[in-house]
């Protein structure tokens, strides 16, 4: 396992090696992003009691209405060697409750639901409201088995202890190797 922003990947495609380097993809279907690239963002507005809009700026938040951030995921499916390729690119605008400090060590964990659970987890960072991570994951299933599962995502946090503080999820019934991004808004946990 390596960080995809260090050294070029060694070796052959192998399901041993978790991740790979983006900058010097080793197949045809993975495509070339920059970290610093952005989404073209829009102004969110409410409708109020009175059915005018105003800006969410102006409106103060509390429990499960809070934004808790959304979460940017690349997918791509492989079906000559039948490999699922999930890419964890970031967190943006990410809230956390206040009693987990000021700055939390943070990762994604991500899970398959598949009748025998596929988990894996990004490496932890230093928490701010926009984390980059930049980390592929990549297994062997095979497309049926995948079209009836959800891939889940859990923003969690390891200290000051491990907590889960938010989570989303994507269904997966259109993989193609087409890599397809997807930016998901996260949730509060589900109790």
């Amino acid at each position: 396992v390596s960080d995809l922003r260090t050294s070029a990947l060694r070796g052959s495609l192998d399901l041993s090696h978790s991740m790979f380097d983006l900058r010097s993809p080793p197949h045809r279907f993975m495509k070339r992003y920059d970290s610093f690239s952005s989404v073209p963002s829009s102004t969110s507005s409410r409708k109020d009691s009175q059915g005018s809009n105003r800006s969410l700026d102006t409106i103060t938040l509390s429990g499960d209405e809070r934004d808790f951030g959304r979460l940017n995921v690349k997918l791509c499916y492989v079906s000559s060697v039948e490999q699922i390729w999930i890419t964890v690119l970031s967190c943006k605008d990410l809230n956390w409750p206040s009693n987990c400090g000021e700055n939390p060590h943070i990762y994604v964990k991500g899970i398959l639901t598949l009748p025998k659970p596929v988990q894996f987890k990004s490496s932890v960072k230093e928490g701010c409201n926009n984390i980059e991570f930049m980390e592929t994951f990549v297994f062997a299933i095979k497309l049926q088995s995948l079209q009836a599962v959800r891939l889940v995502f859990k923003i969690q946090t390891q200290t000051p202890r491990r907590r889960t503080i938010g989570e989303c999820f994507l269904a997966l019934r259109e993989l193609s190797s087409e890599e397809s991004n997807h930016w998901l808004d996260i949730s509060p946990p589900s109790k």
